[in-house]
């Protein structure tokens, strides 16, 4: 497709699309870059960064090489084009040759009544393209020749007949064209990947490369490698590894890869070293990421002799089963098939192919949803060469959504009645459907997962007869976002999340009743979502992206006894869990352990990896640009300031008041004077502090066990000499003094030459370390330094320098909130130079903008591929939960991860007896308080049990309980006989 061919057509409108010779439809697609030419180098970073740490640079540019064909635009081929667009491939071509009917209505969610009558592929094709204006998006309706497949990387096939698969995959074969060939039918579905004869994996699985440091490397024939005992090493048996910064051994760093076996958590043999010089000491093992080849057989070799992938949700013993079974329910195939069949012959289990067969014309988009985000991820493997690939087969199937007893899923309860819901009454019959749009539930966030539940609430038609969906999230759309919530487009950015989603799903299903806020949910919203409005849903869907607001609406659901529905998503990982009121574990109930933290001292004076001086970079912004004005601030603005701070423990006074010194009395007074601070900042950080730690401990210092100092974790720094020429001294004065010129209301300076000519007019004072200095070497010592008591007379005399409140009135100070992912705030800049030139001192590999971003802002990794997933197996659950099931075998709890792939399914844990009745909630109504006990005085006791509930309550707390209260909740401490205690329920009052 050329440049002038996409401009030509972009505005044309759906009804007019110009027909070209060979069946193409051109849609109104990308924003070209340059013009409209696809600069396939460049990838924009402020939309595709959250899928850029999945996936690195190096597969984003082969993706974006790469061209695809998806033929069939039903449920499950729309799921699959809207997952790729959103990746980023070079094109997207959209095959069809069927029109739009009523039933397609059941999932495809760019079908509407409107477009009945219409080519599927040309009436998708519009919206699809604009999910992403990098990705030219074409419709096709005319036939698959073997010329027209040779155009693409990556054929996809969703139904095609059995004829069309043969034929298709004999081409893509022959011509080293990846194919994937996906069905869905009812509540089964299959995946089969041919990625040809030779397929190469760069990357099996994804995860960043370990990395330890090495104690000791012995000199022998399986020489063995001990590493430092804070860390496991984190490598497995045949892994590859090369080495860096060893000394003595200096043959090992920078050596080709060397094949491992693992002895221990911090051991592992490495062949011989015996020709190798002694190891003295130091180094750093890192491992080395292998390609991988794979050969795929041709479909109709693999489906007579299959090596394949069958998941333990899997009912078949064998691929052919499943194959004749899909067969089977459009066809009179019989069951022995030399095609087919390696043996010409197949035992069926007749049971299973029944419940195949009644289901099997049902069109249901949780399974959609789930299979479409696979076999995305398939494509984008094809294309990138980045994770592990199927091989070759995939089954799913959910039949455990259907009732034990089916007595009442007849012919005429799951016959089609011409709705768009005949998809999905096929399978659960139209009683359940009416069911379905009764429902109220309430789904907390309207980000990536919440976008993706939205759409499948929609399509399935919760809420849409006579109930209601909830959505709340306080969040604005940011650019980010678009690559992954697909409800949002470019127009929509700084637009609320919920509401403009919900007016995009009133677009899908005109029927649905959306609701839509913008609020947090937490304590203070509960005049919001209060007892009356928990008490009319019927359950709760999880979108959320942090583990306090899920573990709050956990203890939500678990008070008003509500079901709740909880999934998530890191990269390509992805879990889901149903919590069932007293019939499996809360969300709460079991918790990952807390993330490891890094030592004070190591972020102090001791960093040894890039982690550590990014953590010590957010610590600077934190100090200077925020804490520093918020206590300034404090001072100008609350008269007990002073008196507050001085009551805190430690050395928190001194350091408060300090800052609160140095913010007013060094103000600055114009933008040169911002350069100046930030000039001597850098001095004192990179070069002074230096000097000071080697005048402390010298490079040949020993320790107490008489070894170096500076060994191990430990890595000796050296001070650095600043340079208006050296691009990352100038971006720290230029991020730093554009940062307090924004403190303190000063314009800013983007003019790097002027600020360098004002930078290298500083004088910087010599620096000359001082004796009696104390540096702590442990946590311990450094938390002891700091709970020393507070040298008095310095805190009175810093007070005594500080101007009174009063002459301050005119003095503008804003503290600044960090924001990452504003690229002309200054604050990355910060960050970005901060951390590079702290590991510049200490010899630190520099991390890039992007990594640095990741780490420091505590980016979670995300790809739509997985969200897909998780909110198709979300809503499978749903299923179940709209039935009233109550055996805790049928729900389902889902483990994830599309890079390996892994497919997990395990059945809730059980809830424990006293889950419900003694779990942690949050207390309703003015806070905790007690009310009575056996050693209150008598007179009081006797005058609060004269007293209604309310009032004591009101009285105790010197809070009034607010109109939205309608229950107390008490808890009760008790003993026994001997006087131990019995834990009892809590109790819950209910006003009158």
């Amino acid at each position: 497709m050329s440049s002038a061919e996409v401009a030509d057509n972009s505005v044309d409108p759906p009804a007019k699309k110009r027909k070209l010779n060979t069946g193409e439809t051109r849609c109104k697609s990308a924003a070209m870059a340059n013009n409209g030419a696809r600069v396939e180098d460049e990838i924009d970073e402020s939309l595709y960064s959250r899928q850029l740490y999945v996936l690195g640079h190096d597969a984003m540019r082969r993706m974006a090489s790469s061209d695809v064909l998806i033929s069939g635009l039903g449920g499950l081929g729309v799921e699959v084009a809207k997952n790729v667009i959103l990746g980023g491939v070079k094109s997207v071509t959209l095959h069809d040759d069927r029109n739009c009917t009523i039933a397609d209505l059941s999932s495809q969610f760019y079908l509407s009544e409107s477009t009945i009558g219409q080519n599927r592929a040309v009436a998708s094709c519009e919206q699809l393209a604009e999910l992403n204006h990098y990705v030219p998006t074409t419709a096709y309706t005319g036939p698959l020749t073997e010329e027209f497949l040779k155009k693409f990387r990556v054929v996809v096939l969703t139904q095609a007949s059995w004829a069309e698969q043969q034929r298709v995959a004999a081409i893509t074969h022959a011509n080293n064209i990846a194919l994937v060939i996906a069905d869905t039918r009812g509540l089964f579905s299959q995946v089969f990947c041919d990625f040809g004869p030779e397929f190469t994996v760069l990357d099996v699985t994804g995860e960043n490369p370990a990395s330890a440091m090495v104690a000791v490397i012995t000199h022998e024939y399986e020489a063995v490698v001990t590493c430092l005992d804070d860390t496991r090493h984190g490598l497995e048996d045949g892994d590859y590894v090369t080495f860096s910064e060893v000394q003595g051994m200096t043959e090992l760093n920078g050596c080709e890869p060397r094949k491992i076996k693992v002895l221990g958590p911090y051991t592992f043999s490495i062949g011989d070293t015996t020709n190798f010089s002694k190891y003295e000491r130091g180094g750093i093992v890192t491992q080395v990421k292998m390609p991988k080849k794979i050969s795929f057989k041709p479909l109709k070799e693999s489906i007579r002799d299959p090596d394949f992938l069958i998941a333990d949700f899997g009912k078949f013993d064998y691929p052919q089963q499943l194959h004749i079974a899909f067969a089977a329910s459009i066809s009179s195939r019989t069951l022995k098939d030399q095609d087919i069949c390696k043996d010409g012959e197949l035992e069926l289990n007749t049971e299973l192919l029944d419940t195949f067969c009644k289901v099997s014309s049902g069109d249901l988009n949780p399974m959609n949803a789930a299979i479409g985000g696979v076999v995305a991820q398939e494509v984008m493997k094809a294309c990138s060469g980045k994770f592990h690939p199927i091989v070759q087969w995939l089954y799913l199937d959910a039949i455990e959504c259907l009732p034990k007893d089916r007595s009442a899923l007849t012919e005429e309860a799951c016959r089609p009645t011409g709705t768009r819901y005949d998809g999905q009454v096929a399978v659960f019959g139209s009683h359940f459907q009416k069911r379905l749009g009764e429902l109220k539930y309430f789904i907390v966030g309207a980000g990536a997962i919440g976008c993706e539940l939205l759409k499948n609430f929609a399509m399935i038609g919760v809420g849409a007869d006579g109930g209601r969906v909830t959505v709340t999230d306080m969040d604005l759309i940011e650019k980010s976002n678009l690559n992954r919530q697909f409800l949002f487009r470019p127009y929509d950015v700084q637009k609320p999340k919920s509401s403009t989603a919900a007016k995009a799903i009133k677009k899908m299903n005109p029927s649905m009743n959306v609701v839509a806020h913008e609020n947090r949910v937490c304590p203070e919203t509960e005049c919001v979502y209060h007892d009356q409005f928990f008490e009319e849903l019927d359950g709760v869907a999880n979108a959320l992206d942090n583990v306090d607001a899920r573990i709050y609406m956990d203890r939500r659901c678990v008070y008003y006894r509500k079901p709740l529905l909880e999934s998530g998503t890191l990269g390509t990982k992805g879990n889901t869990q149903v919590v069932v009121p007293f019939l499996t574990e809360s969300y709460s109930s079991s918790q990952d352990p807390p993330e490891k933290s890094i030592p004070i001292c190591t972020l102090k004076n001791f960093p040894n990896a890039i982690e550590h001086t990014l953590q010590w970079a957010r610590d600077e912004f934190e100090g200077l640009f925020r804490q520093a004005a918020e206590h300034a601030a404090q001072y100008v603005s609350d008269p007990h300031f002073l008196e507050r701070t001085i009551k805190l423990p430690g050395s928190q006074p001194l350091d408060a008041i300090e800052s609160v010194r140095n913010a007013i009395n060094e103000r600055p007074l114009s933008f040169e004077d911002c350069v100046t601070w930030a000039r001597l900042h850098w001095e004192a950080q990179y070069s002074n502090q230096i000097k000071q730690l080697l005048f402390n401990f010298p490079p040949d210092k020993p320790s107490a066990s008489k070894a170096p100092f500076w060994s191990g974790p430990k890595r000796c720094p050296s001070p650095l000499t600043f340079d208006t020429e050296d691009e990352l001294h100038l971006d720290y004065v230029v991020a730093a003094a554009n940062l307090r010129a924004q403190v303190y209301g000063i314009p800013t300076c983007v003019d790097r030459e002027a600020i360098a000519k004002m930078a290298a007019s500083v004088e910087v004072p010599e620096f000359k370390p001082r004796r009696g200095v104390k540096i702590a070497v442990t946590d311990t010592h450094y938390i002891a330094q700091n709970n020393d008591q507070m040298d008095q007379d310095k805190v009175k005399n810093i007070i005594a320098e500080l101007p009174p409140p009063s002459s301050l009135g005119n003095l503008k100070i804003t503290p600044l909130e960090f924001e990452k992912d504003d690229d002309t705030n200054f604050h990355m800049d910060f960050i970005v130079a901060a951390s590079n030139l702290r590991a510049a001192n200490y010899k630190i590999p520099p991390a890039d903008r992007l990594r640095s971003k990741l780490i420091a802002g505590k980016i979670i990794p995300a790809i739509a591929t997985t969200t897909s997933v998780v909110a198709g197996l979300v809503c499978l659950e749903l299923y179940k939960l709209a039935q009233g099931f109550n055996t805790l075998d049928v729900f389902k709890n889902g483990f994830v991860n599309l890079a390996l792939p892994f497919f997990g399914f395990s059945e809730p844990i059980a809830a424990p007896t006293n889950t419900y009745l003694r779990q942690e909630v949050d207390p309703v109504g003015p806070g905790v308080c007690m009310l009575y006990s056996f050693f209150m005085l008598k007179a009081k006791k006797q005058e609060r049990l004269s007293l209604p509930m309310s009032e004591v309550v009101t009285a105790v707390s010197k809070k009034k309980l607010e109109p939205h209260v309608k229950a107390l909740v008490f808890e009760l401490c008790c003993n026994d006989e001997d006087d131990n205690d019995v834990e009892v329920p809590y109790v819950k009052y209910t006003l009158p």
